[in-house]
């Protein structure tokens, strides 16, 4: 069954066929979602936030795009709002919870500094992608999380894809500097 035949039968009172809609696009909306978030827990929530959106919204689809488009647009709506409710925790207690991680990991492989570093590294990064421009960062993480075509962000972000290829140049240029001094 095609998502447009799923959502005529959702229009038509049977509610149950939404959960088609869901079983086959919750991996995408909540891999989107972890790319904004980078926690599981929030990627989670969100992706339950954006299938109650679709739900409640689907009188206003409209069809002029896929249906996936439409939902992408929603997942990345949903994500940037929660970034912006979302208060940033202090680096310093996000470090001192990374020692004290390292520190409890008694059988991990690796030694404690290694580990800290590689966490570090890790926070550095989603640090500079989070610093991105709103469309810069969503070009971004439709692009290398999503795997998506230049073709597809930009109906997604609805600008062309002459303006998705620049977002993307900025954001790798921005990233490079950002992350120049962990490279060396």
């Amino acid at each position: 069954m095609t998502d447009p035949e799923i959502i005529d039968n959702i229009r038509s009172g049977n509610t149950q066929a939404f959960q088609l809609l869901v079983e086959r696009h919750q991996e995408m909306v909540f891999r989107t979602a972890l790319g904004f978030v980078h926690v599981k827990e929030e990627a989670e929530d969100i992706a339950q936030e954006v299938f109650i959106s679709v739900f409640r919204s689907m009188s206003q689809f409209t069809g002029q795009s896929e249906f996936s488009t439409w939902l992408y647009r929603i997942v990345v709506n949903t994500s940037l709002n929660q970034l912006r409710k979302k208060k940033r925790q202090e680096w310093l207690q996000s470090a001192g919870d990374a020692l004290t991680q390292v520190f409890e990991r008694a059988t991990d492989d690796k030694n404690p500094e290694q580990t800290m570093l590689e966490e570090e590294r890790d926070r550095a990064v989603r640090r500079a992608i989070d610093s991105l421009s709103k469309k810069q960062r969503t070009a971004l993480i439709l692009q290398k999380y999503d795997e998506l075509s230049q073709r597809e962000i930009a109906e997604i972000m609805q600008i062309s894809e002459g303006a998705v290829e620049q977002h993307l140049q900025r954001a790798r240029q921005n990233l490079q500097k950002k992350l120049a001094p962990l490279v060396g």
